[in-house]
């Protein structure tokens, strides 16, 4: 019998015979949908927003780990600045396609499955990374773990994204998504900051690996405090095609249209990219920074700044267009940039910008999470959020390259003086293209 005609009948059947009390479980968890959350009902009670903050904390670990702790070793045994950019560069490689294999995610397994296969890769990964040699001869081995670890992290961050959208209540959005990101900065310090310490004061540097690893194998155990979700059943298979469809639809219909139309160029220009901080660790030596320097403000101090800077971003883009604030942000990181280069080599002056441009980053992270859910809108917001922001991950990509490239060839100050002309001429570009693209009336509709 045809699909149609089998559902019509079914629809008959009920109205007149009446559910079987021991089916109604079997109809709610068959509904059209990816996922769906065993506490629903009337009396759901939702999670704590801090619960995501550990769930997040491992894509932030990996990052730390090898933007600072990783990254110092390296620079601190010979090996170029411009080969430890095209690690850091390699580690977003994932982040940058991710949305390839984010449908896999949601008709396969469960999010509890995801994720805890996600941190189990994701930690030997790490410790695996402590444990080549940090030197020439083991760049190429290096590389190949990198890679797999930052792979495997990207489905923590999927899947949490995953569990968010289906355990958090819909007026308490905001305050959940912002714990995630104090997740990932929290991750992102004592990944950073406190490997670094560990591996310079534990007799083994491999040992600052394993402490790390253990953290983010600890991270599942909060999967207890979160709803469970289960799958879709094979009834929902045609749904599920169907909705394929209606998100390449709207991808679509956000591309051809003028304000995500510039919003993809906003997020693909190199305006605010925050690509210098991931060679903080690397540059170190150029103001004579000293190992507790360094991981002081790539640690604690820079995940709690870059949080003030997420605060005081959200509160402006509120209040402003979003796509401009995108941009002025971009400028007030190039112009720290600038600060820095200008101002003597010292450690003092290196704790001081490197914190401000932490600030600046966070200015920047606030700005765009505002500018990506303005321009998704409602429909296939999850697809539409992961394109834009595997987009934004290009920029920094390709700055990371740069800025190992301009340190080889200008040194330190050239390199901040590349990243600041180039995130000018973003800016001039965006300009130019918004009087071309967007007309007088859409630019005050949107302001």
């Amino acid at each position: 019998m045809h699909f149609y005609a089998r559902r019509f009948a079914k629809r008959r059947c009920a109205a007149i015979y009446p559910t079987p009390p021991g089916m109604i479980k079997r109809r709610i968890t068959s509904r059209p949908l990816s996922m769906t959350s065993s506490a629903a009902g009337a009396n759901r009670r939702f999670p704590h927003p801090a619960i995501f903050a550990i769930l997040m904390y491992p894509f932030g670990a990996v990052s730390g780990y090898l933007g600072v702790a990783i990254e110092y070793d390296l620079g601190h045994n010979g090996v170029a600045l411009e080969v430890i950019g095209e690690i850091i560069a390699i580690s977003l490689v994932p982040n940058v396609w991710k949305f390839l294999w984010a449908p896999v995610l949601d008709i396969t397994l469960t999010p509890r499955i995801w994720y805890t296969s996600s941190a189990l890769v994701t930690a030997i990964g790490v410790l695996w990374m402590g444990l080549i040699p940090p030197d020439n001869e083991s760049i190429r081995a290096m590389k190949w773990v990198v890679f797999l670890a930052s792979l495997a992290v990207t489905f923590n961050g999927m899947t949490v994204d995953i569990i968010s959208a289906h355990t958090s209540p819909p007026e308490q959005k905001g305050r959940f998504g912002g714990w995630m990101q104090v997740g990932n900065l929290a991750g992102g310090g004592i990944g950073g900051g406190l490997a670094l310490w560990l591996s310079q004061n534990l007799s083994q540097r491999w040992m600052a690996g394993a402490v790390i690893a253990v953290t983010i194998l600890a991270c599942p155990l909060t999967l207890m405090f979160v709803p469970k979700i289960v799958r879709v059943t094979a009834e929902t298979a045609v749904p599920v095609l169907r909705r394929v469809g209606e998100v390449a639809r709207e991808s679509w219909a956000l591309a051809r249209s003028r304000a995500g139309a510039m919003a993809i160029l906003v997020l693909f220009l190199p305006l605010g990219t925050g690509a210098a901080s991931g060679l903080w660790s690397a540059v170190a030596g150029d103001w004579s920074a000293s190992v507790d320097a360094v991981a002081l403000v790539n640690g604690v101090w820079s995940g709690v700044l870059a949080g003030v800077g997420c605060l005081v971003g959200g509160f402006f883009c509120d209040r402003m267009d979003r796509k401009w604030s995108y941009a002025v942000f971009g400028l007030m990181q190039a112009a720290c940039a600038v600060a820095m280069a200008l101002a003597p080599h010292t450690q003092l002056m290196y704790i001081v910008f490197t914190l401000l441009y932490s600030v600046t980053a966070g200015l920047t992270y606030a700005s765009f999470s505002a500018l990506t859910l303005e321009a998704i809108g409602v429909g296939a917001a999850a697809t539409k959020y992961n394109l834009l922001a595997s987009l934004s991950n290009f920029p920094i990509q390709y700055m990371t390259l740069i800025d190992g490239s301009a340190h080889t060839h200008w040194g330190a100050s050239g390199m901040l003086f590349t990243e600041a002309g180039i995130g000018l001429a973003g800016v001039v570009v965006y300009v130019i293209v918004s009087r071309i693209v967007l007309k007088p009336k859409m630019t005050e509709a949107i302001a």
